[in-house]
C-alpha cells in the first residue's frame, strides 16, 4: 500500500452529516488524506485541506442547497497546500490562511485571504494548535459552537498508524509524547472531522479526552503498530 496515492481515478465519501461531507481521493493509500465541505453560517460551502480527484466538483455542487457557493478553501496546516489552489482557481474563490502561519500564502500562487480568530462568516471559531519553528508545525482549529464541530487537520487522526490499538481516535505520532493538551481540551464536541481517516461522528468528546489522556501511556504500542505497517 502506497503511503500516497498518484492518478486519483475516484474518491470515496466519508463523514456526510446535514452539514458537511468528507472525501478520501486515494482510497487505497496508507495516509488517507481527508478533504472536507462544509456550509457555514452564511450558507456557503467552506472547503477544507482538498485533495483533488475526479467527481469532486460534482460532490461539492450537490450538497447543500441549491443558492449554496463555495465561499472559500482552507488551509489548515502549514505543510497541507495539498490541491487547495487547483481547487481555489476552478471556482474563483480565495485561498484563507490563519494570519500568523507563515510562508505557506507565498507558496500559493492566488487569491489569499487571512483569518485569525473565525473563519469569515462561517461561524467556525479558529484557534491555535500548534504554532512553533523547530520542528516547524503550524496547525489550526475550527469549531462551531452551535453544532459541535470540531475540525482537526493533523494533530489527531483515526487512520491505524496514528492509533494505538483499541483507540477510536490517536495523538499524531511525533506529538505523542507532548500532545498539544491545552489546544485540545478547550472544547466538548459532538463530531470531529480531521485530516487522515474517517471522522468521528458519536462520542466525539469522550474520544478525544482519551486521546489525549493515554497519548504517553498508550505509546509504545502505537509506534510498535505504526513501525509494523511501515515495513510490512
Amino acid at each position: 500500500m502506497p503511503m500516497k496515492g498518484r492518478d486519483a481515478s475516484t474518491y470515496r465519501e466519508v463523514d456526510r452529516w446535514s452539514e458537511g461531507v468528507g472525501w478520501i481521493a486515494y482510497p487505497d493509500e496508507m495516509m488517507q488524506r481527508t478533504s472536507h465541505a462544509v456550509i457555514g453560517d452564511d450558507g456557503n460551502l467552506w472547503v477544507i485541506d482538498p485533495v483533488d480527484a475526479p467527481g469532486v466538483d460534482e460532490l461539492l455542487a450537490t450538497f447543500g442547497s441549491a443558492n449554496t457557493e463555495i465561499a472559500g478553501v482552507v488551509v489548515g496546516l502549514d505543510r497541507h497546500t495539498r490541491d487547495a489552489a487547483a481547487l481555489a482557481s476552478r471556482h474563483d474563490v480565495p485561498i484563507y490562511v490563519p494570519t500568523w502561519m507563515s510562508g505557506v500564502a507565498d507558496e500559493i500562487d492566488n487569491s489569499v485571504e487571512r483569518f485569525r480568530d473565525e473563519l469569515g462568516d462561517s461561524g467556525y471559531e479558529a484557534f491555535e494548535i500548534l504554532n512553533r519553528g523547530l520542528p516547524p508545525w503550524q496547525e489550526v482549529g475550527l469549531f462551531h459552537r452551535e453544532n459541535g464541530t470540531l475540525i482537526i487537520p493533523e494533530a489527531v487522526g483515526t487512520v491505524s498508524y496514528f492509533c494505538a490499538p483499541g483507540e477510536r481516535l490517536g495523538i499524531h505520532p511525533m506529538l505523542r509524547p507532548f500532545p498539544p493538551r491545552q489546544a485540545l481540551s478547550r472544547f466538548e464536541p459532538k463530531r470531529i472531522l480531521v485530516g487522515h481517516g474517517t471522522g468521528i461522528m458519536s462520542n466525539a468528546a469522550r474520544s478525544l479526552a482519551a486521546a489525549v489522556d493515554n497519548s504517553r501511556s498508550n505509546l509504545p504500542s502505537a509506534y510498535s503498530r505504526a513501525f509494523k505497517q511501515l515495513i510490512s
